[in-house]
Formats: C-alpha cells, sequence, structure tokens
C-alpha cells in the first residue's frame, strides 16, 4: 500500500510538473485546449492540462529581418540591386498563430516584393537621394498588409543599392563636370566683384592724386621689407607732374622778364 502510494505521488509530481510552463517577460502563451483559443496567458507560470492543452511560444521582441538583395529596374531604366533591413514585432500574439500559417517568412516575401514595386516606380535619382522618404513609403505600405496577422512594422531601410559600373562612371564625370562648373561660376563671380572694388578704388585714386602717390610709396615700403637689392618699379609721369610744373614754367617767366627790359629801352 505504501509502495503504491509513492509511486501515485511521483506520478502526480511528474505530471504537474510536465503540465506546468515558464514564460519569460517578453514571451506569451497562445494555448488551444482540444482545439479551442484560450486567452493568451503569460509571462510567469502558466498551468496546462496533460494530453488536453497545446502551447504555442510567441516572442514579443523586435525582429531584425534581413531582406534579400532584388534585382529590379527604376523607372529612367537604369539596372540596381537594391538590399534593405525590415525591423518587425508582434502585438497581438493570438493573431500571429491563427491568422498566419509562419509571420516570418510571410513578412519576409511582403517585404520582398513591396521593395521591388516601390523603389521600381522611382528615378535612380530618387533612390540615391531620397532614401528618407522612400523608407518611409516602405514601412507604410508593409505595415499595412502585415496588421491583420497583429505583426507591427516599425522601420524598413535601405542599406544598399548597386548599379552598374558603366552607370558609376558616368555619374562620376557628370559629377566632375558640375564641379568644375560651380568653380568657373564662383571664379567670375570672384573676378566681377575683384573688377567692381577696382572701380572704386580706381574713382578714389582718380579724384585724390595725392592718394595714389601715397600708395606707390606704400609699395615701395612693401618691397623693400624683403631686402631686395634692386628694385624694378614702374613711375608713371602723373607722379612727377606736380615737380615738372614749375621747373617748365620758369623759362617762360624769364623770357617775359627780357621782353619787358627790352621794350622800355
Amino acid at each position: 500500500m505504501t509502495i503504491a502510494l509513492a509511486v501515485l505521488a511521483i506520478v502526480l509530481v511528474t505530471v504537474a510538473l510536465i503540465s506546468l510552463r515558464i514564460l519569460r517577460e517578453y514571451e506569451r502563451a497562445v494555448v488551444f485546449r482540444l482545439g479551442r483559443l484560450l486567452p493568451v496567458r503569460g509571462p510567469g507560470l502558466v498551468p496546462l492540462w496533460p494530453g488536453v492543452d497545446r502551447m504555442v511560444r510567441v516572442d514579443l521582441r523586435t525582429v531584425t529581418m534581413t531582406i534579400p538583395p532584388q534585382e529590379l529596374i527604376t523607372r529612367d531604366n537604369v539596372p540596381a540591386r537594391v538590399a534593405a533591413v525590415c525591423y518587425f514585432r508582434v502585438v497581438d500574439p493570438a493573431a500571429a498563430v491563427t491568422a498566419i500559417e509562419a509571420f516570418a517568412p510571410a513578412t519576409s516575401q511582403i517585404a520582398q516584393t513591396t521593395l521591388r514595386s516601390v523603389l521600381g516606380g522611382a528615378d535612380l535619382d530618387q533612390l540615391l537621394a531620397e532614401r528618407e522618404r522612400l523608407n518611409e513609403e516602405l514601412q507604410k505600405i508593409i505595415d499595412e498588409q502585415t496588421e491583420p496577422w497583429g505583426i507591427k512594422v516599425s522601420t524598413v531601410e535601405i542599406k544598399d543599392v548597386e548599379i552598374p559600373e558603366a552607370m558609376q562612371r558616368a555619374m562620376a564625370r557628370q559629377a566632375e563636370a558640375e564641379r568644375e562648373r560651380r568653380a568657373k561660376i564662383i571664379k567670375a563671380e570672384g573676378e566681377f566683384q575683384a573688377s567692381a572694388k577696382l572701380a572704386d578704388a580706381a574713382a578714389i585714386l582718380g579724384r585724390e592724386p595725392s592718394a595714389l602717390q601715397l600708395r606707390y610709396l606704400q609699395t615701395l615700403l612693401e618691397i623693400g621689407a624683403d631686402q631686395n637689392t634692386t628694385i624694378v618699379f614702374p613711375l608713371p609721369l602723373d607722379v612727377l607732374a606736380p615737380f615738372v610744373a614749375p621747373r617748365a614754367g620758369a623759362p617762360a617767366a624769364a623770357n617775359g622778364l627780357a621782353g619787358t627790359g627790352r621794350g622800355s629801352a
């Protein structure tokens, strides 16, 4: 009798241990009792009826899914190979188990087809320069399709765009030509502004001849600071005009005086 009770106790303890499940904080239990769905349980200790209940464990953490590279042709007929990454999580464990057979592969297939359709309708320049807008559009479309499954797509990011090598060389030449064009425009604008300033300076020096002389003297001082032994400096005659004019008038005055003296005599 004692042995039978001991065996019965061992069997009961074994059945109790088998019927208990421990779920972590990020896990939920979807339980079916004779095929009928019960309310979602967990986290913590979840008791089950042996042989009657069947439990499916669902992870609620965010899943990082790499979307395989997709071959596509952009709207401007440029072949490209695009890879992306998708972040999603389960928000409704019961729907994730009952509404779809395997939510992870299904989400991957939806992401691949959406990636090809959305990026195939964009130009190459948009694909390279407007990634943020395309990421938001991809996330919105994929999330709308997976919402009935209890899946929330939080982020979709385009991480790599491969284009043919010939197209890369053409884009490099285009970028180089654009930079040269900008450099020529900037240089022309600089020359235009410099010429305007030189014209203003010339107008000021034309109104004040002494300012031109001071400028020449300042230039001589700057050249002398380099300790040069020979200085070749062009000197315009306008600078010497104030000094030459009195000397040129002196003989004329002397001749005038002489003529007056002879007349009086």
